[in-house]
């Protein structure tokens, strides 16, 4: 019994929206729905999962783009990120403006989180890490028996998150990498908002914005 996952990149932003499902119980939740609700739909039923929740890492427009029609298909709760979040929320709108894409459909976060909440998947339990500095409300969910973390936009293999974007601050994004990632361990396996998946070992090794050689 562990935690799977299968990813579908959606939408000009290649951003990852990714399946987390208990392999026992085949149950599972749908992370970052960021668009393109016929593909994330195909996927959830190729796979035969059944979806619990939706989860969120946070509010910006490439990574909620499709939550309403995943709660309109699924009739499940939306739940993260962190409440700081919010004005990003109430500026969706703006967002898709900003970038020329149609203003997604609104919705309701059901369940604010903060540090040290748990999510239940099937028989899977995540913990969840307040991670600010790409947004201020933004969160990780991490498996800690499975060595698996959805990091977001926080930590990419080779890169981390912009903070140009409202509510970004670099050295904020930078304490969290150090003080939240790091400590979890070197094994541990983490999907990103966008791009492949890495350990925090390897980016520890290799990164040349976080790397433990340009920190030092």
């Amino acid at each position: 019994m562990t935690l799977k996952y299968a990813c579908i990149t959606v939408t000009p932003f290649a951003q990852n929206c990714t399946v987390l499902y208990c392999d026992d119980t085949l149950e599972g939740a749908i992370v970052d729905p960021g668009g393109e609700p016929e593909r994330i739909i195909a996927t959830v039923s190729e796979l035969g999962i059944k979806v619990t929740g939706i989860l969120l890492t946070h509010c910006h427009l490439d990574h909620v783009g499709a939550v309403a029609d995943m709660v309109a298909h699924y009739d499940v709760p939306v739940t993260g990120p962190h409440q700081a979040d919010e004005p990003l929320l109430s500026n969706l709108a703006m967002q898709a403006a900003r970038f020329g894409f149609p203003s997604p459909a609104p919705f309701t976060i059901d369940r604010w989180l903060t540090q040290g909440d748990e999510i239940v998947i099937g028989k899977r339990t995540l913990r969840v890490y307040h991670c600010p500095g790409h947004a201020p409300g933004h969160v990780i969910y991490v498996d800690e028996q499975a060595r698996l973390a959805q990091t977001g936009d926080v930590l990419f293999q080779g890169s981390i998150g912009r903070t140009d974007l409202p509510g970004g601050d670099h050295g904020t994004l930078i304490r969290s990498i150090v003080e939240t990632l790091w400590p979890l361990g070197d094994d541990l396996r983490f999907i990103p908002g966008h791009g492949a998946p890495s350990t925090l070992g390897e980016e520890r090794r290799s990164n040349p914005f976080v790397g433990d050689h340009v920190l030092a």
